[in-house]
């Protein structure tokens, strides 16, 4: 297993800076994947919670859209700005190759969107 950093993650898109200490961050990421595939790609998005965990996020999950099963949004939250990009800087090759196998399952051509929400107060 390769931990060392893999450096896959684009930096977040960012209308202005955000001060490092601006959190909690909730993070989004939404798949599209097919009905039969839901048991596998939940096996999968399970060890990569235990990753996120790991790397700093204090929760983490996953939900469907109650209109659309096959939109399911991964969720996890981590303590501040300053701390997920922390977390950009971690990810490392092994945890790359299980986000891999997880995109697998996404049955759009373009790449799952990625949300980056800060707390506002």
């Amino acid at each position: 297993m390769d931990l060392s950093p893999s450096n896959h993650w684009p930096e977040p898109l960012l209308a202005e800076p955000v001060a490092g200490d601006r959190g909690p961050v909730l993070v989004l990421i939404e798949y599209r994947i097919a009905r039969e595939d839901r048991p596998a790609f939940l096996a999968v998005l399970k060890r990569l919670s235990r990753a996120r965990r790991r790397d700093g996020a204090y929760a983490c999950g996953v939900m469907e859209d109650a209109a659309d099963p096959t939109l399911q949004t991964e969720w996890f939250m981590v303590e501040s700005w300053a701390e997920h990009v922390r977390q950009h800087r971690r990810v490392s090759h092994a945890d790359a190759d299980v986000q891999a196998e997880l995109l697998g399952f996404h049955r759009l051509p373009e790449k799952p969107v990625v949300r980056h929400l800060i707390a506002i107060t």
